[in-house]
């Protein structure tokens, strides 16, 4: 049990978990039996990060990682950037580990929970071309965010309802609550739940906005206009330009195929795919001409495949071929 408990931390730790590894962990740390295990997992990557023992270490309401040293009001605050600062990724790996079961963690001695500062206005959470992040929000809503997205959201929810706003594509498993409702705002589709999980594809520039439920029930409006009520394993695509609704059914496993690594697209075209790519390889792609740009294709293949060879599978699909031109992918 402790060997599968260091490798789920592993996992974590490096942003290579799958989504059933990720809620095997948090099931482990959920579970008391596996503190001590725990405590010296978290204990080690802060040794990692070359951070004295003799710190308290929390996340603050602006989503800042913050160290304080013991017997001194000097604080350090951090925004860590995940694929730039593994040290400081490994030390707020472990803060939201520690923030998941209600606990400030000390290394060296347990101290009391440390409280989140309430601030005004809206925290933004960002991640970059090739970069996903793990985000729990105040109310204890989980998130996953994809490659160059935004989401920002207030530092404590209002009474009545819970909003986010969300430019790009996030994985949301909202925290049940009756009375106070969760949207979610992309540009002029709203999304409202009370609590399940779904995710939301929003790109700016998409042809469409897709929403795909795996749990519970979503309502998805344009306009505040109500679209469509999803149910788990349905999914729909609204029109960015229209109020154009498209709703199919869809495996429950394949609702957010990017957080296990698979992209996938279905009916897509060209110029959204291509996006895609570029988002999630950090890389710049051309297609010359309208006519290719908008031609639709099914696919999928794994992330780890490499830019070439994922741009080779679309080069076959439409009888076009790749050149690298300045460090620029052209598809002609």
């Amino acid at each position: 049990m402790e060997e599968r408990i260091k490798y789920l931390f592993k996992q974590y730790l490096n942003n290579t978990c799958t989504r059933k590894e990720f809620d095997e962990f948090f099931s482990f740390i959920n579970e008391a039996a596996h503190n001590e295990i725990i405590r010296n997992l978290i204990k080690k990557a802060y040794e990692e990060t070359g951070q004295p023992g003799s710190s308290l270490t929390w996340v603050d309401g602006s989503g800042n990682l913050v160290i304080t040293k013991l017997n001194s009001n000097e604080q350090l605050l951090t925004t860590p950037k995940p694929a730039k600062k593994k040290q400081v990724l490994l030390a707020m790996a472990a803060v939201l580990i520690a923030l998941a079961v209600g606990v400030a963690w000390l290394v060296t001695h347990p101290l009391s929970k440390q409280p989140l500062a309430a601030t005004k206005g809206l925290a933004k959470k960002m991640t970059g071309r090739s970069e996903y992040r793990y985000m729990l929000l105040p109310d204890s809503t989980q998130v996953w965010l994809n490659a160059a997205s935004t989401l920002e959201y207030p530092q404590q929810f209002a009474a009545g309802k819970r909003e986010v706003y969300l430019t790009g594509e996030a994985y949301f498993d909202v925290k049940h609550a009756d009375k106070q409702p969760f949207l979610i705002h992309t540009g002029k589709v709203t999304t409202m739940v009370l609590g399940t999980a779904f995710n939301i594809n929003a790109y700016p520039g998409r042809e469409n906005i897709i929403v795909s439920v795996s749990r519970g029930k979503v309502r998805v409006n344009y306009n505040d206009k109500e679209m469509a009520v999803l149910t788990p394993g349905q999914q729909v695509k609204v029109s960015n330009t229209s109020n154009k609704v498209v709703q199919k059914k869809q495996a429950i496993a394949e609702v957010a195929p990017w957080q296990q690594g698979n992209l996938q697209y279905d009916d897509e075209t060209i110029r959204d795919i291509v996006a895609d790519l570029e988002r999630n390889y950090d890389v710049t792609i051309r297609v010359p001409g309208e006519a290719l740009a908008n031609e639709r294709i099914t696919t999928s293949f794994r992330r780890e495949i490499g830019i070439e060879n994922a741009l080779k599978v679309i080069c076959n699909l439409t009888d076009t071929r790749l050149t690298l031109e300045n460090n620029m992918y052209v598809i002609q």
